[in-house]
């Protein structure tokens, strides 16, 4: 069956919207539109998708009694389990039909068991607005004639085709971009470096932090000289602390992590849903050098990932301490519950803070004069509540144990994986065990056991007051294990690493 006209021009109006406005006009609706957007695509939901009318009918909700905002921010959560595993793809779809859509994408949960996420062409344009955020706002790719590397993985997963569909359309606008697809294989992102960064001006590598980091060290081996090429970078689908990204810039011979990289929070289900600023990479670094602020601010003992997003696009809300979306996708999203805990920020409370914190004059210093900021909403992200550990009644996170191996004393020895768990000690009392992958060039220098014990020890007593306060002196000192670079059991190669294990 044929596209109809009105669905045709649908199409074409959306892409003539991005390819014809500019971010400054593509970014003036938000806060001013955002509800009334939200509104109309409730509506639209329930009168075109044949399984939310009928999920809400069997949550005792009478679809045809929902008009106004109020009684939109009332519906039920919707839910993996309730909703997208319960009803026929099709029936998810605007009009019951997979034929709006031209694209899928495929995500596996912890069963294993595929999601599919279809879309059309015109679910990418909003997207495409968070890449030219970064790609504008922090590269000044509309200046710069820019090589686009994409890193992560290209199949059905979400994040490569994604990306690089993305990156096509900024080209497409008129910014003067060239997009390499040679996913997460380094021998073809080293032979693009080393053949066409030398023709552009700047080249950003898009991808996965842990594997980019891998690219680095082993371009560094192959004879990259990377501060050459003006490196920046794009990262999604983990939370990283600001230590990592500053090791991770002295490899590249940067100095500006506010406008050298940008994280994106983004998902399957939902596309990306917000994007580091140079703001908030500020931000956020200053609430790194003082975690007891970062714990006033965000309420846990770890430094969660701080993006922007336009609420006329993902309009968020939280319950109960997560994180609650709503958007327009392949398959519309309403109160969608992702199970990442987070909140929300306005643009003013954030002001706010970070002038009672004396902060203002560390971002002015971070971001320079001149520099466009944004006032858009924030949202904080830590992501699912699953990856922590409890020991002796203190929450262990990850990003707590991030920072203890990344170190200069220990750097160039490990790679920053890691698995995370409390085990059973011969004498019958709880061990904290940290299995840490060791690099490929690691000398097994004498004593990185002890160093890593110590540097973990210490920074979990700096940045968990848990930790501090709970855990008795005895021990506190981890048990560290360590696994030679891509050990099958702990560190298989090419697959989403796992920080913890129960």
């Amino acid at each position: 069956m044929m596209k109809t006209m009105d669905q045709r021009a649908l199409i074409e109006a959306d892409t003539a919207r991005f390819l014809e406005l500019s971010l400054d006009a593509l970014l003036a609706g938000g806060l001013k539109d955002a509800e009334d957007r939200h509104l109309q695509q409730v509506l639209e939901t329930i009168k075109g998708v044949p399984a939310y009318s009928a999920y809400l009918d069997a949550q005792g909700v009478d679809p045809g009694s929902i008009l106004t905002l109020s009684e939109a921010k009332a519906l039920p959560l919707m839910t993996k389990s309730a909703y997208i595993n319960a009803y026929p793809l099709a029936a998810r779809c605007q009009g019951g039909s997979l034929t709006l859509c031209d694209r899928v994408a495929v995500s596996s949960g912890s069963t294993g068991a595929p999601t599919f996420w279809p879309r059309s062409v015109r679910h990418e344009m909003e997207i495409a607005v968070r890449f030219e955020q970064v790609f504008r706002d922090s590269f000044r790719a509309h200046e710069k004639r820019t090589l686009a590397v994409v890193c992560f993985p290209l199949g059905n997963w979400v994040g490569g085709v994604f990306t690089s569909s993305c990156c096509w359309h900024l080209a497409r606008k008129g910014y003067p971009l060239m997009v390499a697809t040679p996913g997460n294989q380094p021998a073809e992102i080293f032979r693009i470096i080393k053949a066409l960064s030398p023709q552009f001006e700047q080249t950003v590598l898009l991808g996965y932090p842990p594997f980019v980091r891998d690219v680095i060290d082993q371009g560094l081996s192959a004879g990259i000289v990377w501060s050459e090429h003006s490196v920046k970078f794009v990262f999604a689908g983990e939370v990283f602390s600001e230590e990592w990204r500053s090791q991770l810039l002295l490899r590249t011979g940067s100095s500006a992590p506010a406008f050298d990289t940008a994280s994106l929070y983004g998902t399957a289900d939902g596309g990306v849903l917000g994007n580091e600023t140079p703001y908030t990479i500020a931000a956020r670094q200053f609430l790194a050098k003082h975690p007891d602020m970062a714990r006033s601010l965000f309420g846990e003992s770890r430094l969660p990932t701080l993006v922007q997003y336009d609420p006329s696009s993902r309009y968020f809300e939280t319950v109960d301490g997560t994180l609650v979306v709503s958007g327009d996708n392949g398959v519309p999203l309403v109160r969608y519950h992702i199970a990442d805990r987070g909140g929300l920020l306005s643009f003013d409370e954030m002001q706010a803070f970070l002038k009672e914190a004396g902060a203002l004059s560390f971002m002015r210093e971070v971001l320079g004069r001149g520099v466009q900021v944004r006032p858009l909403p924030l949202v904080f992200v830590f992501g699912r509540e699953d990856f922590t550990i409890s020991f002796y009644g203190a929450n262990i996170y990850p990003e707590n144990i991030s920072v203890g191996l990344e170190r200069p004393e220990s750097i160039d020895q490990v790679t920053g994986k890691f698995i995370l768990e409390a085990i059973e000690g011969v004498d019958g009392a709880p061990r904290l065990r940290i299995t840490v992958e060791c690099r490929p060039s690691c000398d097994g220098a004498p004593g990185l056991k002890e160093t890593l014990q110590q540097a973990i020890e210490v920074e979990l007593d700096r940045l968990n007051s848990e930790f501090r306060h709970y855990v008795p002196k005895e021990r506190k000192v981890p048990e560290i294990v360590l696994k030679p670079f891509g050990a099958p059991d702990d560190f298989p190669l090419g697959v989403k690493h796992r920080y913890t294990r129960r």
